[in-house]
């Protein structure tokens, strides 16, 4: 299979991102971000989750159990992005049965949440985004700790204490701040300095961490403690529960502080409700590799899979570069289209999957592809009755509110376990508020719902609802050649997890890129509106101009969707991935530059 790297040397596509992003990459920080060997591999965002994940490994841990210190790690090195407060998705292959299975941790509504949840009573307008998301009411009922202690029970050898201890010794004697850190944290400074606990933590004397500097975490280490000690119970009902109550229903502002943050619904009996649930997995079969995604809650793996769909029906490695990137770009348009209008939590909404993920829904899309143009703006959802022809239906809706803040890592081991995982606290920092004396931040996952209807007369799949899931673009994926592990990838983002997945299964798969190039390779994230967002890197690329000769318009974003007076860089997508060669040896590849670059590393190097 011939290579491309989009018109650019390879020096071009390891470095991008560099001169836009505020922060440098995997080589100023130590971190390696591609590694190659047997035993099994990690692939996270800092140095100390992935060495918790290998150690774990080298004791005869399985993916499952290395991939829940890695998480409970990330949660102390990478607080802003993962932790107690959070939730995600678990996708895992199981080497003795060749089964791929997932769980699903996603936050849920407390059991007082309506429809009507994010509308203001006084003036039946939604509250404006900003508002909802730093305040007690976005905070949804974590699923990450039970998503661990699930995923112990059905693929771990370890108990949950055992895999606890990576990370209790790492909030112990605390992490270096790089400038990632600091630079995350400068984003969050106006925030986090309206609530005691969070100020306390990341703003050592009221100022910005320094680079360099150790930053300790003793309440969270308390709190991994009173967990390895108690089981998940402590969360789920317990003192800890009780503690983020208190927090939610009466957020802990700080004295002198500018905001007065909206009090949650979330109650003990939400919490001691809350369960992960089983589900089985997305899957479709892509030029005769198996991929595999996440079902809804989440609408990564119908979208992505949709997508693929839709693609298959072209042969992208005969065409130029304009061209296969405009079909990759119209395909998630109009995936992005069918996502608004049909999916939600299947608990509550029926959610056509089979339809979607179908040839003949995909045949219906695929020719709606005008291969001389790109497509002015947001187009109608599919026709799921069309008869398989061109049959564009109803009207353009846009989307909702989505953070773009959240962790992907993978893990093999060393017999042939792999995980997939993303996980989140939504926004950069969550809703901002810390849990006093215990060391995490709360998500604000609710603003994941939609605060309005959006879908005109049609219903919309993604309102508010007691113990309802809000949407998730979470895209955690595996994918199996001949039955076996090939890759294992996914990404934080927000939407545009979906098209970094999908952009990255493409290089891959279809480009001839390797593993590394289709992950450092500058991102566009079409879905299904008038502008495409791109990184600066992308704008770079000759095909750019190719693209835009076919109406193609690109948007560069690099500003904070809370505050549009902050910047913030302009990277698509942090990336990771597995790739296996069937013998045995695994690739472990992360970012070269994004967010700080990966931490990727291997059992047994090869030589």
């Amino acid at each position: 299979m011939h290579t491309r790297r989009l018109g650019l040397p390879l020096a071009l596509l390891l470095t991008v991102g560099l001169t836009a992003s505020p922060v440098a990459g995997a080589a100023s920080t130590g971190k390696v971000p591609v590694a190659t060997g047997y035993g099994g591999a990690v692939v996270s965002d800092t140095i100390e989750s992935t060495q918790a994940g290998i150690d774990v490994l080298r004791k005869g841990g399985t993916a499952a159990d290395a991939a829940v210190a890695v998480a409970a790690t990330l949660g102390v090195t990478d607080p802003y992005v993962a932790g107690l407060g959070g939730g995600g998705y678990f996708v895992y292959y199981n080497a003795r049965t060749g089964q791929v299975s997932t769980i699903d941790g996603r936050e849920t509504a407390p059991r007082a949440a309506t429809e009507q949840l994010f509308v203001d009573p006084a003036t039946g307008q939604a509250y404006a985004f900003p508002t909802a998301v730093t305040s007690g009411l976005s905070v949804g009922v974590p699923g990450m700790l039970a998503t661990w202690q699930r995923a112990l029970d059905r693929w771990g050898r370890f108990s949950l204490r055992d895999n606890l201890k990576p990370a209790i010794a790492v909030a112990e004697r605390g992490f270096t701040v790089d400038a990632t850190f600091r630079e995350q944290t400068r984003q969050n400074q106006g925030r986090f300095a309206q609530f005691g606990s969070t100020a306390k933590l990341f703003l050592p004397g009221g100022q910005l961490p320094v680079v360099g500097s150790t930053l300790r975490n003793p309440d969270l280490a308390a709190t991994y403690r009173q967990i390895a000690r108690d089981g998940i119970r402590a969360f789920y009902g317990g003192d800890v529960g009780r503690d983020v109550v208190a927090t939610v229903q009466n957020p802990p502002v700080a004295a002198g502080a500018t905001i007065d943050p909206m009090p949650g619904l979330m109650t003990l009996g939400d919490l001691r409700a809350y369960r992960a649930i089983d589900r089985r997995p997305t899957h479709v079969d892509y030029r005769g590799y198996d991929v595999y995604g996440m079902a809804p809650s989440s609408s990564g793996g119908i979208t992505v899979g949709e997508s693929l769909n839709i693609l298959e029906r072209f042969r992208l490695s005969g065409m130029t570069e304009a061209q296969a990137l405009h079909h990759y770009l119209e395909a998630s348009r109009l995936a992005f289209a069918d996502r608004g209008r049909y999916i939600g939590d299947s608990d509550y909404v029926r959610v056509p999957q089979q339809t979607l993920l179908s040839d003949r829904f995909a045949r219906q899309r695929a020719c709606e592809i005008d291969q001389t143009k790109a497509a002015p703006g947001a187009v109608p959802p599919g026709d799921l009755n069309g008869s398989g022809q061109c049959a564009p239906a109803g009207q353009a809706t846009p989307g909702g509110n989505e953070g773009d803040h959240t962790n992907h890592f993978v893990v093999s081991d060393r017999w042939g376990n792999v995980v997939s995982y993303t996980n989140t606290i939504e926004q950069l920092g969550g809703s901002g508020i810390v849990v006093p004396g215990r060391g995490f931040l709360l998500n604000n996952e609710l603003t994941d719902f939609n605060f309005t209807p959006t879908q005109g007369s049609a219903p919309d799949p993604n309102l508010p609802a007691p113990g309802k899931r809000p949407r998730s673009s979470m895209s955690p994926t595996i994918v199996l050649k001949h039955g076996k592990p090939f890759l294992a990838v996914g990404s934080p983002g927000g939407a545009t997890i979906i098209t970094t997945v999908l952009q990255i299964l493409v290089n891959r798969i279809d480009l001839g890129m390797t593993l590394p190039e289709a992950i450092a390779a500058p991102r566009a994230s079409q879905r299904n509106a008038a502008q495409t967002q791109v990184e600066p890197a992308f704008l770079q690329l000759p095909v750019a101009a190719g693209l835009q000769a076919l109406g193609h318009q690109f948007v560069v974003r690099d500003t904070s969707s809370l505050d549009p007076s902050i910047k913030i860089s302009p990277d698509i997508g942090v990336a990771s991935g597995l790739e296996f060669d069937g013998r045995g040896k695994v690739l472990a590849a992360g970012e070269p530059v994004r967010r700080g670059g990966s931490a990727a590393a291997v059992v047994s190097p090869a030589h």
